[in-house]
């Protein structure tokens, strides 16, 4: 009895052995199936966090664009008309209140030498001005590209004849081909058609008045100018008669500067040396400078 006793304990034992080796086979096979599913989860997981990271950039473009977008500076719309031209030459306020103590800065004969020179210093200065153009001074690709720059510097670009042709002189054909021809030129240059025409010599006809005006352009002729005068072609001197208004050597001693003054100058080297004092000098007087795009056109 005893001896079948320990028989049975003894495979009772055996038994307990076996399943317990068993169950440890089955644990080791079962690990790598878990490291499997590990590294398939990371991957799946890689996978996502990819898809994310595009579908990030590809929602965050957007916003980068505005960010350009915003930078990109925005051209403030024109503001009302605040003077119109009279028929003595000279600006005059539409409106009571509006300051009267303003001269207008014209540039003729552009652009030829000092040009560029004389639009860099009246944009230090902050001035404002109208440049009026000759076509035979923008044939060249230099030329032309001067003629962008003082646009871009935010200069009135106007129209002064072609060949700066004296328009009393010749007939209306001639006229016609004198005035449109530049305009359409400048419009090429510039992107825009001029908005001021000055005759040379300020002689205009009846034709060309008219012809302006169908082109939209408002004609100008000015108050007093000396830089052409030969006694005037000296920076110290031409200063203190634009300064003044007054040319004595010329047979103006008295005083031509008045609120709304339109002032004449040229390309020319001493004016171009005396533009600064010229501005400051003004100021000092008590003048500001006003701005073209504040002028009433037709």
């Amino acid at each position: 009895m005893k001896n079948v006793m320990r028989v049975s304990i003894v495979l009772f034992l055996v038994f307990l052995i076996a399943c317990q080796a068993e169950n440890q086979e089955s644990n080791e096979q079962e690990e790598p199936v878990e490291e499997a599913a590990d590294t398939s989860n990371s991957t799946e997981a890689t996978e996502t966090n990819e898809e994310a990271v595009e579908e990030t950039s590809e929602t965050e473009e957007p916003a980068e664009n505005q960010d350009q977008t915003d930078d990109v500076e925005v051209t403030q719309p024109v503001s009302e008309p605040l003077y119109k031209v009279s028929e003595n030459w000279s600006l005059v306020p539409l409106e009571e209140g509006t300051n009267e103590n303003v001269v207008l800065l014209t540039i003729d004969d552009a652009p030829e030498q000092y040009t560029l020179e004389m639009a860099k210093t009246l944009k230090e200065l902050e001035a404002p001005a109208i440049f009026f153009v000759n076509g035979h001074f923008l044939e060249t690709e230099e030329q032309k590209d001067i003629l962008r720059q003082i646009h871009e510097m935010g200069f009135a670009i106007g129209n002064h004849t072609y060949n700066h042709q004296r328009l009393t002189e010749a007939d209306e054909a001639t006229q016609e081909e004198e005035i449109r021809s530049l305009s359409v030129l400048i419009e090429e240059i510039i992107g825009e058609k001029p908005e001021f025409f000055r005759a040379p010599n300020g002689a205009n006809t009846d034709f060309a008045t008219s012809l302006v005006e169908q082109e939209g352009m408002l004609l100008m002729n000015w108050t007093y100018g000396y830089d052409y005068f030969e006694p005037y072609m000296d920076a110290d001197k031409l200063k203190t008669a634009m300064i003044t208004g007054e040319g004595p050597e010329v047979d103006v001693p008295y005083s031509l500067l008045k609120p709304g003054a339109i002032l004449l100058m040229h390309d020319r080297e001493w004016t171009s040396a005396a533009l600064a004092d010229i501005v400051k000098g003004l100021r000092e007087k008590g003048y500001e400078f006003a701005d073209p795009s504040a002028i009433k056109l037709p």
